[in-house]
This record gives C-alpha cells, sequence and structure tokens, in this order.
C-alpha cells in the first residue's frame, strides 16, 4: 500500500477526491481548472495519482526534468506492475473475481480466470522465463493471436521485470525479423497457428523464416500448440503445455523494478523502413492507466469491460491488459471480428454475455457493422441493460459513424484521440468525472496532463477555429514514451526537432472557441488544392452524411494546374447498391454536389470511386497515403500492418486507369 508521498505534494482538496475516485460527477468549470492545475502544477497532480498504485519504495521525486527534452516520472520510486494488476488484487479480497474472459467465436470456445487463476498461470510462466535464463531487462518477443497465453506472458514478462515487445500474430516474415533483430530477445513466444473466420493461418513456418533472416537468434522458441494446426517443434523449440505442467515449474515472484524501468517496447512502422521502437516505463504507465480507467472511461473495480483491439496494438496493451486489471475490473479477450462471426451483432452478443459496462473498438468497426446492418436490427436482439458507453478511438470518428451508433444503442458514444506513442487518451470527453456537452467531430477537451496547443509552420500557436499541427508542450504527462528503444536521438528527430519545446503528433486540426479538439487527419492528408489547404477529414464528414454511404476516404492526387485535387473512394452500405450506371453516376452527383454545397466549391471534387472496401491497417487506419501514392502512379510501400492485401489489389487498377468503380 503506497503512503502519502511527500508532504511537498498537494492538490487542491477537492481534486484530491476525485483522483481518489470518492466522487462522481463535476461541473465543467471545475474539470476545467482541474485541467489547469495538471498543466501548472504536474508535480501535485501526479503525485496524489501515484497513490492509486502499490509501491515497495514509494517515489520522493514526482517528476524529473533536469535534462530535458528527456523528462522522467517517479525517478526514484520502484514497483512491480504484474503486482499492481494482479497479486494486489488477490490479497485484498478480489481473488474469486473474474480478471479475464477469453470469448472465441472462431474456435467455439469461452474460458474465464479468476484474479487467483490468472496470478497462478502468471506466476508459472514467469517461472519458466526465468529458468529460461530471462533476467530483469532482458527482452521476450510474442507472437501470438488474441488467445489468454498472449496476457499471461505479458504479465508474467512484467512480473520478472523482462521488457516484452509483442508483434501481431501472422505478422510477415520480414517486418517480424525487424523487430526481432532491434529488440534481440532471449526467448520468443508463439503459436503453432491462428485462426480466422475462414482459414487457418500457420505461425510456425512465419517464425522459422523470421529467424532465418534474423541477424540475432534467441535462446529459447516458446510454441502453444493449438489442435487446428499443430507444428513440428525443431532443436530450440519448447512446447508451453509441458513447460507449465505444475510438476516441471516453480510460479516466480515478483522482481522490484525502477518506475523508470521499461515495461514493453512496441514497434511502429517507420519513414524510413526500420521500425520505431515505442518505450513505455513502468511506473509513469501504471499511474496513467490506474487513473485513466476509472477518471475518462468510467469503469470501476469489479465491472467487466469489452476492449475490441488486439495486444498487438497500443489499444490492446493498454485497455485490454493493463488498465482494466490494474482496476481490479473484468477483461473480455475477443478471438474474432466485428463483423462475420457470426454476423454482424458479435459485439452486442458479446457485451449482452458477459455483462459489460463500456466497450472501446475502432471506428471502422461500427463503420463494418453499420454496413451490414444499416438499421442497426441487431441490436435488439440482445440484452444490453448493464451497457452504459461506447468509446471509439483508432481513426477518425465521422459524425454520421457517432450518430448512428448512438441511435442504435441509446448510449453516449465518446470519441477519444491518442496514439502509440502517447499510450492513453490525449482528448477525451472524461465520462468518468462528468459527460461534457458532445460535439459530432471533435474528441472533445484535452485530458490533465496534457498541453494541447496547434501551431503554424513557424511555431506560432493559432487562434481558434484555425487548422494547423496539433502539437503537445513539454513535459507530456506520466506514461506517455521517454524515448525510443535504444535511439535518443531518432526519438528527438521524430517528434521534438519542428518546434522547439513540443510534442508533434503529426495530426492536423484545429481548436474551436470552447476549447474542443478537432483532429482532421494526418498532417500529410492535408491537401493543397490550387493554395487552398483543405483537411481529408471535412470531405469526409460531408460525403459520410449521405444516407447511402457506410464509410469513405479521400486522397489528394497530384493535378498540374491546380497542385493537387481531391478523389474519394465510397463504400455503400447494405441494400444501397446502385442498379446500372445511371444510378451509379447520379449518386457520384449527389455526392459531388453534397460536398460543394458542405465544403465549397474550392474542394473541386469531380471524382468519386464507388468500391468494395477500403485498404487499412489491423488497427482501422485507411492507408490513405498508400491510394494517394498508388494514384499519383509510384510504387508504395505497402504497410506490414495492412490488414487484407486483396483489398489493396483490387483497387491498384481503378486508381490508376479512373474508371470509376470496382
Amino acid at each position: 500500500m503506497c503512503p502519502n508521498l511527500t508532504a511537498g505534494v498537494r492538490v487542491v482538496e477537492r481534486s484530491r477526491l476525485y483522483l481518489d475516485g470518492a466522487m462522481t460527477a463535476m461541473t465543467e468549470e471545475e474539470y476545467r481548472d482541474l485541467m489547469a492545475r495538471s498543466v501548472a502544477d504536474p508535480d501535485g497532480f501526479w503525485g496524489e495519482a501515484a497513490g492509486q498504485i502499490d509501491w515497495f519504495h514509494p517515489p520522493r521525486q514526482v517528476l524529473d526534468g533536469s535534462d530535458p527534452p528527456f523528462y522522467r516520472w517517479y525517478p526514484d520510486g520502484t514497483l512491480n506492475v504484474c503486482y499492481n494488476a494482479l497479486d494486489r488484487h488477490v490479497i485484498k479480497g478480489r481473488a474469486d473475481q473474474t480478471a479475464l474472459v477469453y470469448d472465441s467465436p472462431v474456435t467455439g470456445t469461452q474460458r474465464s480466470y479468476t484474479y487467483a487463476e490468472l496470478l497462478d498461470q502468471v506466476a508459472r510462466f514467469a517461472g519458466v522465463l526465468r529458468d529460461l535464463g530471462v533476467t530483469k531487462g532482458d527482452r521476450v518477443v510474442i507472437y501470438l493471436p488474441m488467445i489468454p497465453e498472449a496476457v499471461i506472458a505479458m504479465l508474467a514478462c512484467a512480473r520478472i521485470g523482462a521488457v516484452h515487445s509483442v508483434v501481431f500474430g501472422g505478422f510477415a516474415p520480414a517486418e517480424l525479423a525487424a523487430r526481432i533483430e532491434d529488440a534481440q530477445p532471449v526467448v520468443v513466444v508463439s503459436a503453432s497457428c491462428g485462426i480466422e473466420p475462414t482459414r487457418v493461418v500457420p505461425y510456425k513456418p512465419m517464425l522459422d523464416e523470421a529467424l532465418r533472416r534474423s541477424g540475432h537468434q534467441p535462446d529459447h522458441v516458446v510454441i502453444i500448440q493449438r489442435e487446428q494446426e499443430p507444428a513440428e517443434l525443431g532443436e530450440r523449440d519448447l512446447d508451453w503445455a509441458e513447460l507449465m505442467h505444475p510438476d516441471a515449474v516453480a510460479p516466480a515472484g515478483c522482481v522490484p523494478v525502477a518506475a523508470t524501468d521499461p515495461l514493453y517496447v512496441l514497434y511502429t512502422s517507420g519513414t524510413t523502413g526500420k521500425p520505431k521502437g515505442i518505450v513505455r516505463d513502468s511506473g509513469g504507465y501504471a499511474v496513467a492507466l490506474r487513473w485513466s480507467m476509472t477518471n475518462l472511461y468510467d469503469v470501476q473495480p469489479g465491472e467487466a469491460w469489452f476492449c475490441g483491439s488486439d495486444v498487438g496494438w497500443v489499444v490492446g496493451h493498454s485497455y485490454i491488459v493493463y488498465a482494466p486489471l490494474l482496476t481490479g475490473a473484468t477483461t473480455i479477450l475477443y478471438e474474432g471480428k466485428p463483423v462475420g462471426t457470426p454476423d454482424a451483432g458479435a459485439f452486442w452478443r458479446l457485451l449482452s454475455e458477459h455483462g459489460a459496462v463500456a466497450m472501446f473498438t475502432a471506428p471502422t468497426a461500427i463503420r463494418a457493422i453499420k454496413k451490414l446492418d444499416p438499421a442497426g436490427d441487431l441490436v435488439g436482439q440482445h440484452d444490453l441493460s448493464a451497457f452504459r458507453t461506447l468509446f471509439l478511438a483508432g481513426e477518425r470518428l465521422d459524425p454520421d459513424t457517432w450518430q448512428w451508433a448512438s441511435d442504435a444503442l441509446g448510449v453516449p458514444v465518446i470519441d477519444n484521440w491518442w496514439q502509440t506513442e502517447t499510450g492513453w487518451p490525449i482528448v477525451m470527453n472524461p465520462v468518468g468525472l462528468l459527460q461534457l456537452p458532445i460535439k459530432p467531430g471533435s474528441a472533445s477537451l484535452p485530458v490533465p496532463g496534457y498541453d494541447v496547443r496547434v501551431l503554424d509552420e513557424r511555431g506560432e500557436e493559432v487562434g481558434a477555429d484555425t487548422e494547423g499541427a496539433i502539437c503537445i508542450r513539454l513535459p507530456m504527462p506520466p506514461g506517455t514514451l521517454p524515448t525510443l528503444w535504444q535511439d535518443d536521438e531518432r526519438y528527438v528527430a521524430s517528434y521534438l526537432s519542428t518546434f522547439e519545446g513540443y510534442y508533434l503528433t503529426g495530426d492536423g486540426g484545429y481548436v474551436d472557441a470552447d476549447g474542443y479538439v478537432f483532429v482532421m487527419g494526418r498532417t500529410d492528408d492535408v491537401l493543397n488544392v490550387a493554395g487552398h489547404r483543405l483537411s481529408t477529414g471535412s470531405l469526409e464528414e460531408a460525403l459520410a452524411g449521405h444516407p447511402a454511404v457506410a464509410e469513405c476516404a479521400v486522397i489528394g492526387v497530384t493535378d498540374p494546374l491546380k497542385g493537387q485535387v481531391p478523389r474519394a473512394l465510397v463504400v455503400l452500405k447494405a441494400g444501397a447498391a446502385t442498379d446500372g450506371e445511371g444510378a451509379t453516376e447520379a449518386l457520384r452527383d449527389e455526392l459531388v454536389a453534397r460536398v460543394r454545397s458542405e465544403v465549397g466549391a474550392v474542394a473541386a471534387l469531380r471524382r468519386v470511386d464507388i468500391v468494395e472496401a477500403l485498404p487499412k491497417t489491423r488497427s482501422g487506419k485507411i492507408l490513405r497515403k498508400t491510394m494517394r501514392e498508388l494514384a499519383d502512379g509510384r510504387t508504395p510501400q505497402v504497410p506490414s500492418t495492412i490488414e487484407d492485401v486483396a483489398v489493396l489489389e483490387a483497387l491498384r487498377d481503378v486508381l490508376k486507369d479512373g474508371s470509376g468503380t470496382s
């Protein structure tokens, strides 16, 4: 149990009550005051928040700013994140509460783990890693599908102070090899296969090929054999089930680590071809996620929560694994899709069966559901009486999708904006403290700890409703990246060198007169049409409001006269398919007219392609840059995170030849 931190760390009394979860409602004025204090007095604010974490040695210093731009949180504190996620809940009476629900429609199985059962599994696999020679600071690469062993392996690493690096199961060998080479793991944990709705994906051959390509070789490879396609094991391969037999391993205890020690490295695609290893520290991350789960997402200890992401993404790390378990909630791990396993009501079935009070997923998942069930009929087939909030992030939430979800579910639909680098929300409607008025198209106000500014090309702050580069004034709050893995220089060059004293998010947008942040898209997605700067988000917002449109993307293509012109790709809702070329042309004309009416003639949209699907990453981000390069006649480097290469292949000719349909 963490005592009060230091006598010098104070927050206004009313704010302390919110940080400790003792109050349930704020006024908007009080919340804005809380935001201001978090920026003006980060030591006081985050010192109090650290009281929600159990420390072996409580920190006496909250923020170390002695070496800017390298800021460190709780530099003299020690803790163990696994202890905070599991042991302390068992000790304090939650041993028999469900910690993890595994729901897998692709295999037809469900399994639940109490906090005591999950702790037993984690402690045993931590013992396995220890016996395989993994020590504090060593890396372990985890290459697994959405199965409980992925969560167990992550927490086992945290338990012994090892650094985990999760790579999507099914990632291509070249990308996996690059991550293995950079992280240099002592052990790789994988499975024999992954299971998709229509096929089984063998993982072991891809892992073997990655290791053949890699300049680094792990000492051991641990394989989870799945009955759908067991793998043939080689000399250094070890069977998970054999290693985990109670007679084969003694459980491992928690190893104290410094708050500044890395908990994990999560790779994102880099512009130079080399992936960027986002470092997440232990103490700041634990404090931020525990604070966010209750105060931002309004999920209390003992409640069930579903995050429809993947542990290969930051959302999965933060809100499938760490935040709910640090809170003492029940987290749902889903091996399936929002549609097709078996239908567009899959998420509603999950919420109903497991009594989830809230769900967090990507707007693209809701758009996929909306496409197949435009009237929302499947919602009514499930008892959602416990469900109270839908949270969306990962891709811009257009107002039409927000409206559809709001109408279909009858609960608040809350946008939140953040990045792999930050680890938790930058901008969000903090429903655990109060629900601010919702403005469709905005994720609301910056959350405490983030000093968000919009800057022009000279680095000067712009006025209300003026678009520019969205930046965060340093220092950023706990839980955000302190650097890149073994590459401080690249960290500064990538994020901190454009505007001195600011973190560059790479997103563009504006802040309105009420302080609401509108993120309009990546800064490289801003169109320059005859000298007029237009965000793709504003054009997409106009298109998405058409009743026939399920989802859409706008890209800027090179034009010899205007520099760039916009081009739209539109996916229609089920039942909205057009019959004949005349009807298709009429729909295109309607969409062009709609953009002209809502954005203005300066948008110069003339080209609308009706397509079957849009190419996306596995997290739901639409590959606008890749499509733009194809339309310009270039050969793009296709991101390794692409969900379905076939979708992009189907668009190649459309983007190149201008036929207008696919």
